[in-house]
């Protein structure tokens, strides 16, 4: 049974971005679990206040990285973006070391930047994969790829459950450091990968230039299509979603399970099912879904599952049933959302891949959770219980459906179209 459809001239591109984003994820889920028991221990009330510096966070590196992408051919400013976290944690492994230091703000700090740093080097990821790979490589290949991530996300749950009560936290961020640098190696050697077949294909000779523009273009660019204002919505609806889940169960949790260390050893254990469920799905189900049921519907699949688990979490909020809820949820959301969202990234020019899309998966996702975290901690001061925000977040399931009928119909549309149409020669265009 073949369970990868790929050919021969992708397999270096596929091996690079497969061991790529391994490392990626390995080296943000040995952080995570302690992200989340820094949550608590800063007290769920002040939630809101570190998803506003999250925010804030996020609204300071993205000109930032528009500026450097339109300076900087692609082959620099890519290592560059991971060099650049590689050299936050060893700042805050310093920091760690230092006694006098207040060790509540260096948690609020760490909670801040992890967030920051996840949307922000993922976002980059998939960036460089839909320059690489175009709709059709995509739609056989990510699923693949993903892969790779959701097993450094095993594997990074397992490293800090083994050994954070041994180790300690502040060498876990060196464990990290480690993971990224091979990151960065990968990224180099797919680089030069994509340089090559630049070098022997005139469709891609511009490849490795500096996108150009300045330092707003992304916010620009992605509210003046209507293709990507939708994706805007849909994503902004998806984080809603995600993040009520999220708060509920950090506030369960916290009122459920007094011991930090077993705290963050269930998140860690919580971490390793979604990543394992992620898994074996990707390797047996997504891209097997996206060729043969189609793009629409896996679009439409998450808010579907959203509608079930928040009526069960409605009917019964309970810990366990909020954590199962989450691990459907953040599962169903790696293995088959997030590849499919990625999809519809192929059919839009190399500015818009960087640039628009950097600004839709860091802005707008954590313009959502600044929304959805001050919401919520309002609807709570005014009464409101879990059966009740689960129910109201039902509608906007609908309207995610609706959103993703629409962008599915739309890919196909521009994947059909000639590569003129799309400013630029899609990816593998001239070798298939």
């Amino acid at each position: 049974m073949k369970f990868i459809d790929i050919k021969r001239e992708e397999w270096p591109a596929f091996a690079w971005s497969f061991l790529y984003f391994f490392f990626l994820l390995c080296a943000y889920y040995v952080l995570r679990p302690v992200r989340d028991e820094m949550g608590i221990q800063g007290g769920i009330k002040n939630l809101p206040w570190l998803f506003t510096g999250t925010f804030v966070g996020m609204l300071i590196v993205t000109p930032l990285f528009g500026w450097v992408s339109s300076r900087w051919p692609r082959r620099t400013f890519l290592p560059l973006v991971y060099v650049f976290f590689i050299a936050n944690l060893l700042a805050f492994y310093a920091a760690m070391q230092v006694s006098t230091l207040d060790k509540t703000t260096i948690a609020a700090a760490f909670f801040i930047w992890l967030s920051v740093f996840n949307y922000f080097v993922v976002s980059v990821f998939w960036s460089f994969m839909t320059d690489v790979f175009d709709s059709d490589s995509a739609k056989r290949l990510f699923g693949a790829i993903a892969a790779g991530g959701s097993m450094g996300a095993m594997v990074g749950p397992i490293i800090t459950a083994a050994l954070v009560k041994q180790a300690g936290v502040a060498n876990l961020l060196l464990i990290a450091s480690l993971l990224m640098s091979a990151a960065v190696v990968c990224v180099i050697g797919l680089g030069r990968w994509a340089a090559r077949r630049g070098a022997s294909d005139p469709g891609h000779e511009h490849d490795e230039e500096p996108l150009g523009g300045g330092i707003l273009d992304g916010i620009k660019l992605a509210f003046a299509s209507p293709y990507l204002l939708t994706i805007c919505g849909y994503v902004a609806l998806l984080q809603l979603l995600g993040n009520y889940f999220y708060l509920e169960q950090l506030r369960v949790m916290a009122e459920s399970i007094p011991s930090s260390a077993e705290r963050t050893q269930l998140f860690a254990h919580l971490d390793l099912a979604v990543n394992t469920l992620t898994l074996v799905s990707q390797v047996f189900i997504t891209s097997a879904l996206v060729r043969r049921v189609g793009l629409i519907f896996c679009l439409i699949l998450l808010p579907a599952l959203a509608v079930f688990t928040l009526g069960i979490t409605g009917l019964m909020p309970t810990l366990a049933l909020i954590s199962i809820a989450t691990v459907i949820r953040r599962a169903s959301e790696f293995a088959i959302g997030k590849p499919a969202r990625e999809i519809l990234f192929t059919v839009v020019s190399r500015e818009e891949r960087y640039k628009a899309k950097n600004v839709i998966d860091t802005v707008v996702s954590r313009g959502s959770d600044l929304v959805s975290t001050w919401g919520h901690a309002g609807l709570r001061s005014l009464g409101m219980s879990t059966a009740q925000m689960a129910f109201s977040a039902i509608p906007l399931c609908i309207f995610m459906i609706g959103a993703g009928v629409y962008l599915g119909r739309s890919q196909q549309q521009r994947a059909h179209r000639s590569p003129q149409q799309d400013h630029e020669p899609p990816a593998f265009a001239t070798t298939h």
